[in-house]
């Protein structure tokens, strides 16, 4: 078998592009096996190199790209094997056929965004993404799926090409040097970013919710960067923790127009407790500022909590609510004399 298996990786390298399309596909087979991945990733000093050779170098044959792409997407599932292919320079190798090919090979593309998000899971991926230490292009290849990201969501697509990217956003803002590239005003990521938190994609509407609370660990330096996307943050964050029923008239002429309308009907729940929780763990970084709390009574927040509240079942779920409550009583009846004018729910 031993010896079988290094033939088969020879093969990868051949000058007979039907040779290399063959033995692809096999090593692929083998990468959706638990053994046949074991027994690679015994080889990768010479099976990583091979395949991202083959991916870099496939162009046009039908399949072979794929193929590479599909193996090492399975073989970055191992953090081990995710370190060593960004070390052979596998995040630069990804973006640029992304780059190259994606638009005429969609399935290719799709294949290296997950790869990518693989990669990101540990500490040099997400530092050669951000492009780390390179000043002119720092943040350059973030910017690039930022856009792939945001502009095939409009696209009638069956398949979501760029949806991983979602995956790969959470893992970059996990450090401050992602979220810094993503929280800078002029590039005006994080606005494009959080205008997908109303994708029906649950893996979007997920990443999404999970790179604005990451985002929000940078309230206490970047509130005001924050606040100045209160336009679309709010809804991102408060909807999915606003409950089911319709809002009185009372309630909603106390909201912005972006809040009050989506919450004058009845509305579909959303069931993951995670981008629940997420969404509440985010809002309390930010009233954990003073402007942050202000701006929060501004927009009637306090009651979009008590009302979703009510309908919450997720104990951890329902303990993130507690904890925003905590921070508003007594403060917030203060800041809500301010900002209503005395007034209260």
């Amino acid at each position: 078998m031993a010896d079988e298996l290094d033939e088969l990786l020879g093969f990868l390298s051949s000058p007979q592009p039907n040779v290399r399309g063959a033995a692809a596909g096999i090593v692929r087979g083998l990468t959706g096996d638990a053994d046949g991945l074991r027994a690679l990733s015994a080889r990768a000093d010479r099976a990583l190199p091979a395949l991202l050779r083959l991916l870099a170098s496939a162009g046009g044959e039908l399949g072979t790209g794929g193929a590479a792409a599909d193996s090492l997407v399975n073989l970055s599932q191992d953090g081990a094997l995710s370190a060593r292919l960004v070390s052979l320079g596998a995040v630069v190798a990804a973006m640029d056929v992304v780059a190259k090919r994606g638009g005429e090979q969609p399935g290719l593309a799709r294949s290296l965004v997950m790869l990518l998000a693989n990669l990101t899971q540990v500490d040099s991926g997400v530092a050669a993404l951000l492009q780390v230490g390179d000043e002119k292009m720092q943040g350059l290849y973030v910017a690039k799926l930022v856009r792939s990201f945001c502009r095939s969501s409009s696209e009638s697509e069956e398949e979501d090409i760029f949806e991983h990217v979602a995956s790969i956003l959470v893992n970059i803002s996990k450090v401050e040097a992602g979220r810094r590239i993503l929280m800078e005003p002029k590039r005006g990521l994080l606005k494009q970013i959080i205008r997908q938190s109303d994708s029906t994609n649950q893996l979007r509407k997920k990443g999404v919710v999970s790179t604005i609370r990451n985002c929000c660990f940078e309230a206490d330096t970047q509130i005001q960067n924050l606040l100045s996307l209160a336009e679309y943050i709010w809804p991102a964050l408060l909807l999915p923790v606003a409950g089911k029923k319709i809002y009185s008239e009372e309630d909603r002429s106390k909201m912005p127009p972006e809040l009050a309308n989506a919450l004058s009907h009845e509305r579909e729940a959303v069931e993951n407790s995670e981008i629940r929780q997420q969404a509440l763990e985010a809002i309390y970084m930010i009233v954990l500022q003073d402007e942050g709390r202000r701006a929060f009574w501004s927009v009637n927040g306090p009651r979009i909590l008590q009302v979703g509240y009510e309908d919450e079942e997720d104990p951890k779920v329902m303990e993130a609510y507690e904890l925003i409550g905590s921070l508003l009583v007594g403060k917030g009846d203060d800041e809500q004399d301010q900002e209503q004018g005395g007034q209260k729910p």
